[in-house]
């Protein structure tokens, strides 16, 4: 029952009045909330978050992560894991998904499908607004040109969910014009 009403809530956040590309891509929300109850994603994020990491510390790795020639054996662990092996078959199986990023509930990385320009996004809309101060919620992003790609890509955010409570976040790249 109440992942009924989790979901029922989640879609109706995923609604925005007049947008046309919210209609479109509202229609993955319940995908993504699958992919987000993964039993591979939850034990990722809850393994994280047991280590208590400080905020400070996550961000002296942020720093670190962005000043990166190339990707190193942590960010390469990011998408080797149990998680992100796990999503990046729901992402072959799915020519409108790519990208899928998994955090921990300060934001910071915890399974990757792709490498990400930073380690934390604990201060961006995808997690802010999807973790909810631990409440949960859903969040799609307007769709933008991805510049390395050219694609036309909206990002839809989902909380990772534990005892009814929100203690990650998942998002997902959506190929706006894939979705049929």
């Amino acid at each position: 029952m109440k992942k009924a009403m989790f979901t029922a809530s989640v879609l109706a956040g995923a609604l925005f009045a007049g947008s046309v590309f919210a209609k479109d891509v509202k229609s993955i929300v319940p995908e993504v909330v699958q992919a987000a109850a993964n039993s591979a994603v939850i034990q990722a994020v809850k393994a994280q978050n047991a280590k208590g990491v400080a905020l400070d510390k996550i961000q002296e790795l942020d720093k670190e992560w962005t000043a990166a020639k190339e990707p190193t054996a942590f960010m390469k662990g990011l998408t080797t894991n149990a998680a992100a092996k796990a999503l990046s078959g729901i992402e072959k199986s799915k020519p409108y998904l790519v990208e899928f990023i998994v955090t921990d509930n300060q934001g910071a990385n915890v399974a990757l499908t792709d490498m990400t320009s930073d380690y934390w996004q604990g201060d961006e809309p995808k997690f802010t607004n999807a973790f909810a101060g631990g409440k949960g919620d859903v969040y799609i992003a307007r769709p933008q040109k991805d510049k390395s790609t050219g694609e036309v890509i909206s990002q839809v955010s989902v909380p990772v969910m534990s005892g009814g409570k929100a203690i990650g976040t998942l998002t997902v790249g959506v190929r706006v014009d894939k979705l049929q």
